[in-house]
């Protein structure tokens, strides 16, 4: 009976996945029905051992997975960011592809034009690999598609991916210290009693602008990522920012302030005393805490690779009798040029009069 029911199950869940695929292609759903299951049948996913249908269901799991982490880059600081993700090959990039931009010959009367090689070497770089820990699921569950259940376990795995997508890619876009491409500036606010924290004020973010300024980097689209930390400053100093930041945007924004889109973001990276980025994941220790980082948009880039579904069936788990699953999905983001941007970090006094960094 309990084959029967699977089979069943099976049936029907190719049916409606065939009949949403031929509406979309414009053909008969009746006959996306027929086909998928006669496909099905011909790959060998109809009978498993053990139960029915499991091919099926991982590309239906991992599809809907696939969709969730795309709407979670909708109107955050993420999107928009140019997407190389058509040149990954093998869930590797090289950046050579990615863009570089040649010498620009202004009014040019001197034939043959010179040869410019880009002196860029041709780097590959493996995309970052992103795995959930494993989630137990019953045999009935993984099987019966319970929709529910598909639900909860999608946006448990797709909101722990994207969690950590965001912190890396963060982490990616700042300097790991001040130099003269890639200014690492620090906060001259008021001392926070409590912490030491130097408070991030308005001439800190003009400050930031000039430094940009100076890079030559073009004044429209750059974004400034704000951590929490700086977002309550501004609230509590900037009449203008805070008007702005009650105001619900559909595009992420939270502010915008001297040609900067403002965003909020809670997992920046954390920066020592003396001005260097500490790894991803790192605990604050004393007078360490979030910065703030900016970019100009067309200068940096993201791309996403494979994602794949990982399951153990519960055949093969007698003691327990359930399923296994997690996933694994590969993204980056990264510069294209070093000086695409800036950091501000929040400087730090250990008393009231003696300053530290």
């Amino acid at each position: 009976m309990k084959k029967f029911i699977g089979v069943i199950l099976a049936v029907l869940v190719n049916c409606v996945m065939g009949s949403t695929l031929a509406a979309v292609a414009g053909v008969t759903p009746i006959v996306g029905a027929v086909g998928l299951n006669v496909v099905a049948l011909a790959m060998g996913n109809v009978v498993p051992a053990g139960s029915l249908g499991a091919g099926v269901y991982t590309e239906i799991w991992t599809g809907e997975l696939v969709k969730y982490l795309r709407r979670g880059l909708e109107a955050t600081w993420l999107d928009g960011i140019p997407d190389s993700s058509s040149i990954v090959n093998n869930d590797v990039i090289h950046l050579v592809e990615v863009g570089v931009d040649p010498d620009v010959l202004i009014n040019n009367t001197t034939y043959p034009i010179p040869l410019q090689a880009l002196d860029d070497a041709d780097i590959a770089i493996q995309l970052d690999k992103f795995q959930t820990k494993v989630t137990p699921i019953t045999d009935d569950e993984l099987y019966a598609i319970s929709y529910d259940k598909m639900q909860r376990v999608k946006e448990s795995h797709g909101n722990a991916i994207n969690d950590s997508k965001f912190q890396k890619a963060a982490h990616a876009l700042c300097a790991q210290q001040n130099s003269a491409t890639t200014p690492v500036l620090v906060t001259t606010g008021e001392r926070d009693a409590d912490t030491g924290r130097l408070k991030l004020c308005v001439q800190d973010i003009i400050n930031l602008k000039r430094a940009m300024d100076k890079l030559k980097v073009p004044a429209d689209n750059r974004r400034l990522v704000l951590c929490t930390d700086h977002v309550n400053d501004l609230l509590e100093t900037s009449q203008v920012f805070k008007e702005q930041y009650n105001i619900n945007r559909a595009d992420g924004t939270v502010g915008k302030l001297f040609g900067f889109n403002i965003y909020e973001f809670a997992n920046n990276p954390l920066y020592t005393t003396a001005g260097v980025k500490k790894a991803v994941g790192a605990a604050a220790e004393t007078g360490e805490f979030q910065c703030s980082f900016a970019f100009y948009v067309p200068r940096v880039f993201k791309a996403t690779g494979s994602t794949k579904m990982y399951f153990s069936e519960a055949a093969t788990d007698p003691e327990y009798q359930r399923n296994k699953i997690n996933f694994r999905h590969m993204f980056i983001a990264l510069p294209k040029k070093a000086d695409a941007g800036g950091v501000i970090r929040s400087g730090y006094q250990a008393s009231a009069t003696v300053p530290e960094g």
